[in-house]
């Protein structure tokens, strides 16, 4: 399984057994699942998304968002409990070529990437047991298929 590191980009080549000993980056031996979100941006979301066999859940924000300030801690609290799963947050304002190409058309809005596919959408502000829930709801549905 290939793991892209938060904190310097470099691939990382780790056995799915090897996943529950939270494996650190073998270029700057920070840790390969944060269980924190990261932020992604217009330099480096493409290499993140396109070689990380992890899914991974954007959320996208803007600063001004009162919802997205509301929902932040919740996104944050389901992170710390989905290992396998990597959380990112995309400021829209920042940067928005990306939020352009998610066609993003009210926030906050999270979307469930596998690779390059989204496989999932959901807009509006959820709470930790709401986020939760659907998330589950969605990886069940990836397994599935």
């Amino acid at each position: 399984m290939i793991i892209v590191c938060a904190s310097c980009g470099a691939k990382n080549r780790v056995p799915e057994e090897k996943l529950a000993v939270h494996p650190n980056c073998g270029q700057c031996h920070q840790a390969l699942l944060p269980l924190e979100p990261i932020e992604l941006n217009e330099q480096n979301f493409s290499n993140f998304i396109s070689n990380s066999d992890l899914p991974v859940l954007i959320d996208l924000w803007a600063e001004w968002c009162g919802p997205c300030k509301m929902m932040a801690p919740h996104f944050a609290q389901v992170a710390k409990q989905n290992p396998y799963v990597v959380f990112a947050k995309i400021d829209t304002e920042a940067n928005p070529r990306l939020s352009a190409a998610f066609n993003v058309r009210s926030i906050p809005t999270l979307v469930l990437m596998n690779k390059t596919t989204e496989v999932a959408r959901i807009s509006g502000a959820l709470r930790t047991l709401e986020l939760q829930q659907w998330l589950d709801q969605q990886l069940q549905q990836q397994q599935g298929n």
